[in-house]
C-alpha cells in the first residue's frame, strides 16, 4: 500500500510540473520572486544579476541554523578529515599540497603564491590542456596526479568531497565569478552548450531544468519549495543523503527523477551545465559546505 501511495504522488508530481511545463513555447525568460531575505548572509546576487537567490532562502529556519554554525555543519567532519590530508604527502613525490600552496589559508599561497582563498568562486575555468571547463574535483585529482604522482580521488569519495569542501571553504562569503556568457569569454562555448542543456527537454518526463528552477523556483510542489537550482552552496550535505554530495551528483539524481539518463561525474555534459549555472548564479556567495533537505 505504502509503495503504491508512493508511486502515486510520484506521478501527481510529475503531472503537476508537466503542466507547468507544456505551457511554455521554448527557451523561455521566466523569474520568479524569492521569498523574504531575512538572512544576514547576502543570499540575492549582484546588481546585474539581481534576480539570483541561494537556495538557502527556501530552507527551513534549523536547516539555516546548522549550515550557519560549524559545529552543528554535518558537512565540517568532511572537511575537517580534509585538513589532515592537505598536509600529507602523498604519491611518488612525497609532497603535500601545502608543500605548494602552505596553510590552506595562507594568505600568501605558499611557495607557489597561489592562495586558496577566492579559488572556489571562480570555477569552472578553462583547462589549458584539454581546452575544456576543469571544476575544483578535477583540478584536485590533476594536481594530485601530475604533481603528487599520487592516485587521484574517487570523484563522490569522502576524500573528493572533504577536499572539494576544504577549498571552496576558502572563498565563503565572496561573490561567484563568471564572465562565460560574454561571446568573447574562453568559457563560452561551454557556457552556450550549457544553457542549451538547461533548456533541453528530457527523459520520458519530457522536462528542462527551467521547468522547476525557473518556471517554478520558490513554488511549492507537495511539501518542497522549490529553489532556483544554484551551485554556489556545493559541495552540499542534503540530509537524504546523509553525507555530502557533488554538485554532479544533484545532477544526476535530478536526471534519474525525470527519467533520463544520466551522464557520468565529470562528463563533458555536466561541466558545461555547470560552467552555465555558475554564470547563472553569479553574485551570490560561497557557502560550502552547504545544509540542505
Amino acid at each position: 500500500m505504502m509503495k503504491k501511495q508512493l508511486n502515486a504522488a510520484i506521478v501527481l508530481l510529475g503531472a503537476g510540473l508537466l503542466l507547468a511545463a507544456c505551457s511554455d513555447g521554448g527557451m523561455t525568460t521566466t523569474s520568479s520572486s524569492a521569498p523574504a531575505d531575512d538572512t544576514t548572509t547576502g543570499a540575492n546576487g549582484t546588481s546585474d544579476n539581481p534576480d539570483a537567490w541561494s537556495g538557502y532562502k527556501t530552507a527551513i529556519a534549523t536547516t539555516q541554523a546548522m549550515n550557519d554554525d560549524e559545529f552543528e555543519n554535518p558537512g565540517m567532519p568532511y572537511v575537517d578529515q580534509a585538513a589532515g590530508i592537505w598536509d600529507e604527502p602523498a604519491g611518488a613525490s612525497g609532497l603535500s599540497c601545502a608543500s605548494c600552496h602552505g596553510a590552506v589559508d595562507d594568505a600568501a599561497g605558499g611557495a607557489l603564491r597561489i592562495p586558496m582563498k577566492g579559488v572556489g568562486a571562480t570555477f569552472p575555468r578553462l583547462d589549458a590542456d584539454s581546452g575544456k571547463p576543469i571544476n575544483v574535483e578535477l583540478q584536485i585529482n590533476k594536481c594530485r596526479v601530475g604533481q603528487q604522482y599520487a592516485s587521484p580521488f574517487k570523484y563522490e569519495s569522502d576524500e573528493m568531497l572533504g577536499m572539494t569542501g576544504l577549498v571552496r571553504k576558502q572563498s565563503n562569503g565572496m561573490p561567484v565569478i563568471s564572465t562565460a556568457g560574454d561571446p568573447e569569454d574562453e568559457l563560452h562555448t561551454a557556457w552556450q552548450a550549457g544553457k542549451e542543456f538547461y533548456y533541453q527537454r528530457r527523459g520520458k518526463l519530457d522536462m528542462a531544468c527551467k521547468h522547476c528552477h525557473e518556471d517554478n523556483a520558490a513554488n511549492i510542489i507537495r511539501a518542497e519549495t522549490l529553489s532556483q537550482g544554484q551551485s554556489n552552496g556545493f559541495p552540499t550535505y542534503r540530509f537524504k543523503w546523509q553525507k555530502p554530495g557533488s554538485l554532479h551528483r544533484r545532477f544526476r539524481g535530478c536526471n534519474k527523477n525525470i527519467r533520463s539518463t544520466p551522464y557520468g561525474y565529470g562528463s563533458d555534459e555536466y561541466l558545461n551545465l555547470e560552467t552555465y549555472l555558475a554564470w547563472r548564479g553569479r553574485g551570490l556567495q560561497v557557502a560550502a559546505p552547504a545544509v540542505r533537505k
